[in-house]
C-alpha cells in the first residue's frame, strides 16, 4: 500500500487540505467486476499537535487527526496544500520534514501556493515549478533559485512536483496515480469525481451554467454531437447546421458558453480520445489517428505535440502500462 501524507499546517485552504483525500480516497473505491480489492492508498492528514486550523478568510475549522509530523516517516508521497501565511517562512520542522522526505527519495508535490513551503525547503532550487498564476512573481522574487511558470496547471521534476490555483490539485494528484499505478486507474478515478483525466496546459474550459429557463439555449446537444462523431469530416457550416444558426451565431455561442471555438472544442475532443487509444490500446498510431478523427498520423502527431507537449510514441511510453511502441 502506498502511503500518502498531507501536511496539515496551520491556516491551511480547506479545500486543497482535503484534495489528496478525496482523489487517492476515490482511487480506492474504484475497479472492475469481481471481488473488491485491498485499497491502493493510506491517506494520513499529518500535523504538528495533532490539530489544525485552516484559513479564517475560507471558513475557519479545527480539525483533530491521529496523525503527528512524525506519521510522514514512511510516506512514497507527501503533499503540502497552500496556507494562508504562505509568504511567512515556514516552521523549521515542517521543513525539516520535507527535506527528510526528498532524502529518502519520497514524492513531494505542492497545491497552489503550497509551492512557497518546498521552495523555502529548497526542494525547488535549480528546478521548473509553478503556483498560482496571481504570486508567481512573488516565488520568484522571494526565491530566484527557481524558474517559476506561471502558465501550466502543474509541473513534474520526477520526484517533485508543484500545481497552480486550487483546483489543479486535483490535476496533480491524478497525475500522481497515472505515473504510480497507471492511466486507467487515474481515467477511472477522474470519471468518479467528474472531471478529464488530462487537462490541457493552463487552458482549462468552463463550460457556463444555463438555468432551466434557458435550457434550450444551450450548447449541450451540439457538443454531445461532436463527441459522437469526432471521426467524420466536421467543418464549421456542418456544426452550425447541426446547431441550427448562422456560423457567426455559433462562434458566438461558443465563446461565451464554453470559452473557445468550436473547431478548438473538436480538436481537444480528438486530442482526449487519441490520449485513451494511447492509453489503454496497442492500436498502430495509424489507426489511432483513424479512430480519433485526424485522418493520417502525420496530423495526429503535429496535433497531439503542439498541445500536449510532447509525441504521441513518448506518451505511449509513459502511460501505457505494457509500455508498447507504436
Amino acid at each position: 500500500m502506498t502511503v500518502v501524507a498531507v501536511l496539515g499546517l496551520d491556516g491551511a485552504i480547506g479545500f486543497e487540505l482535503m484534495t489528496p483525500g478525496q482523489v487517492f480516497g476515490m482511487a480506492n473505491t474504484v475497479g472492475g467486476p469481481g471481488p473488491a480489492s485491498p485499497p491502493r492508498y493510506e491517506v494520513r492528514l499529518c500535523a504538528s499537535g495533532r490539530s489544525i486550523s485552516t484559513a479564517a478568510d475560507w471558513g475557519a475549522t479545527e480539525l483533530r487527526t491521529p496523525y503527528g509530523l512524525d506519521a510522514v516517516a514512511d510516506a512514497e508521497i507527501v503533499i503540502v496544500p497552500g496556507t494562508e501565511r504562505f509568504l511567512d517562512p515556514p516552521d523549521s520542522a515542517v521543513v525539516q520534514v520535507l527535506r527528510d522526505a526528498a532524502a529518502r527519495g519520497s514524492r513531494v508535490a505542492s497545491i497552489c501556493v503550497g509551492a512557497f513551503t518546498l521552495a523555502a525547503a529548497g526542494l525547488l532550487d535549480g528546478l521548473r515549478a509553478t503556483t498560482h498564476w496571481q504570486w508567481a512573481d512573488d516565488l520568484a522574487r522571494k526565491h530566484p533559485a527557481v524558474d517559476v511558470d506561471p502558465a501550466v496547471l502543474f509541473v513534474d521534476n520526477g520526484q517533485t512536483l508543484t500545481s497552480a490555483g486550487v483546483a489543479s490539485g486535483l490535476d496533480v494528484c491524478l497525475h500522481l496515480i497515472r505515473t504510480e499505478a497507471g492511466a486507467e486507474l487515474a481515467a477511472q478515478t477522474a470519471r468518479r469525481i467528474v472531471m478529464p483525466a488530462w487537462r490541457d496546459g493552463g487552458q482549462a474550459q468552463f463550460i457556463e451554467h444555463v438555468s432551466p429557463d434557458d435550457a434550450s439555449d444551450s450548447l449541450q446537444s451540439t457538443i454531445d454531437w461532436l463527441e459522437k462523431n469526432l471521426t467524420a469530416p466536421l467543418d464549421l457550416t456542418s456544426i452550425a447546421r447541426h446547431a441550427a444558426m448562422s456560423v457567426r451565431s455559433l462562434n458566438r455561442k461558443f465563446r461565451h458558453q464554453v470559452g473557445t471555438t468550436p473547431q478548438q472544442l473538436l480538436l481537444r475532443m480528438r486530442i482526449d480520445r487519441a490520449r485513451r487509444l494511447l492509453e489503454t490500446t496497442n492500436l498502430a498510431a495509424d489507426q489511432i489517428a483513424e479512430e480519433a478523427g485526424f485522418g493520417s498520423h502525420a496530423s495526429l502527431r503535429y496535433h497531439f505535440t503542439r498541445l500536449v507537449g510532447t509525441s504521441p510514441h513518448a506518451y505511449r511510453l509513459a502511460f501505457n502500462a505494457d509500455r508498447h511502441t507504436e
